[in-house]
């Protein structure tokens, strides 16, 4: 199955009342485990890959090409929307030059002004390539590549602004952070994101930093109308865990234990481990043929 954009999956997410998960690779084996496990689950998946992993792999034709042929030889028959996650500017564009089937354009750090101008021009040229675009009002705690932002809580009239602009899905910041939540941090703001939802009515809302969010906060944030859930930290935790056991076992001093092959392999299961149990709490699973 080629790419597809996300339109068709935040329709059918938010008609079903579950979230598809969003989740980062960042090289081969990233793209291969999460491929497989969507395939193996029947879940629509977004792979979605940051300015930092475009560039560490070298490209982002590189990584459309990467993903595509991954996709045709691994028969993936489920959806798969390739997503460049906390675009700026330029870098949506080159991802949509490069054939990406879906952008984020974060203009959060610019005024609103300037988000709204650059976001239209974004949201034409990707509609005009048969893609989709999110954007993001109130900037997302913690770092993510160099992108930094304080937990800031959207506003629902500037959300509603930006949702008006033609856009497929909407990243507001509800108080959630990239990488793994402090001890203090004081949960989701619902009163917030349920004042989104009234502002910006069936846009599809996108929650960033899904990465230790109790299950609890993540249905209530489902049942208030996020359909798209971004997990990157999570899935680097697990395959650090799972390499740090390999290589502390002395499993790369045996035979050819230091093939990077075998030694990359229990990372890789460990990324199937933690996007199942995602896909099995965003309630995405079995939901690809519907």
């Amino acid at each position: 199955m080629p790419l597809v954009n996300a339109k068709e999956m935040m329709r059918k997410a938010r008609e079903g009342h579950y979230a598809v998960g969003a989740f980062n690779i960042n090289n081969l084996e990233w793209t291969k485990a999460i491929l497989a496990t969507a395939q193996e689950l029947n879940a629509p998946v977004i792979l979605g890959v940051s300015e930092g992993a475009n560039k560490y792999m070298t490209g982002y034709e590189v990584v459309a090409s990467m993903v595509k042929a991954m996709i045709k030889s691994m028969n993936i028959t489920v959806p798969v929307a390739l997503h460049l996650d906390h675009g700026s500017y330029e870098g949506a564009k080159k991802a949509l030059e490069a054939g990406y089937s879906s952008v984020m354009f974060d203009g959060s750090h610019y005024s609103i002004e300037e988000n709204i101008e650059k976001t239209k021009e974004i949201v034409e040229i990707a509609h005009s390539l048969g893609a989709t675009v999110e954007a993001e009002v109130g900037s997302i705690g913690g770092e993510e590549d160099g992108v930094i932002g304080r937990g800031e809580v959207a506003d629902p009239t500037q959300c509603k602004m930006i949702s008006d602009l033609g856009i497929d899905m909407l990243a507001a910041g509800i108080g959630n952070i990239h990488g793994q939540y402090p001890a203090n941090w004081q949960g989701l703001d619902f009163e917030a994101l349920d004042a989104i939802k009234a502002a910006c009515g069936d846009m599809p809302l996108v929650l960033h930093g899904g990465t230790g969010i109790p299950e609890d906060m993540i249905k209530k944030a489902i049942s208030l109308g996020v359909c798209k859930i971004n997990v990157n930290t999570e899935c680097q935790l697990y395959f650090a865990e799972a390499t740090r056991k390999y290589i502390e076992a002395g499993k790369d001093l045996e035979k050819k234990g230091f093939d990077p092959r075998k030694l990359l392999a229990p990372g890789v299961e460990g990324i199937k481990e933690i996007v199942k149990i995602k896909m099995e709490m965003f309630g995405c699973i079995g939901k690809a043929g519907e």
